[in-house]
């Protein structure tokens, strides 16, 4: 579970650190400005940690899953080994998905005023602003969205569905209370990142501060 949250962690700091920096040295300039280079590569690192930390966080629902559900098994089927594997599945799934749509965006063309009504450069933000036909893009994002949006969300909640069916046929309050527990960091951590991804699509497709 600890090695799962530390590369979960370092996702985090990456998906920040790809965004937050550029935000707030905008906020301390009168010309907020990225050059195309710039924005390129903070969508790109953007994407990789976001649909990589989808992916991570199925895998650890898959863990807790183990973990509850078949805890005699647990060390044989979560070995380090196979964590590793889920771990870099997981990060070549998201470095994969988001190559293929950046050389995709790259094939747009953008005739200006090339103006991001948003605080980082978000792809429906992008879509709004080129002059050429956006359809593959925008197929390609509705199968990224389902792949890595929608399925994930949907192990996660079959997953736990599963977990919660295991917990009630415990008959110990304090079994019960411990298994909650095993899984708390991870709801909290799937809780946060579906939130601020639904808060950040939001805010990217109705529109936000210029920068």
């Amino acid at each position: 579970m600890y090695f799962f949250l530390s590369n979960l962690s370092f996702m985090d700091i990456c998906y920040v650190t790809s965004t937050a920096p550029k935000m707030l040295s905008n906020f301390f300039q009168e010309q907020q400005t990225i050059s195309h280079v710039g924005c390129a590569v903070q969508f790109f690192v953007f994407s990789v940690m976001g649909l990589s930390e989808s992916c991570l966080m199925t895998a650890m629902a898959y863990d807790r899953y183990t973990a509850i559900c078949n805890p005699l098994l647990y060390s044989s089927v979560m070995s380090p080994t196979c964590c590793i594997q889920m771990v870099l599945g997981s990060y070549l799934a998201g470095l994969s998905a988001s190559v293929f749509q950046l050389c995709a965006i790259l094939q747009l063309h953008f005739c200006g005023p090339n103006v991001i009504h948003h605080f980082f450069c978000d792809l429906p933000q992008l879509l709004l602003l080129s002059c050429s036909d956006t359809f593959f893009v925008q197929l390609l994002t509705a199968l990224l969205t389902v792949m890595f949006g929608i399925l994930n969300a949907l192990i996660i909640v079959v997953s736990y569905c599963c977990i919660v069916i295991s917990i009630m046929k415990i008959t110990s309050a304090k079994g019960r209370s411990k298994a909650f527990n095993t899984c708390a960091s991870h709801l909290t951590a799937v809780s946060l990142f579906y939130t601020s991804s639904i808060f950040v699509y939001l805010s990217s497709s109705s529109g936000g501060s210029s920068s």
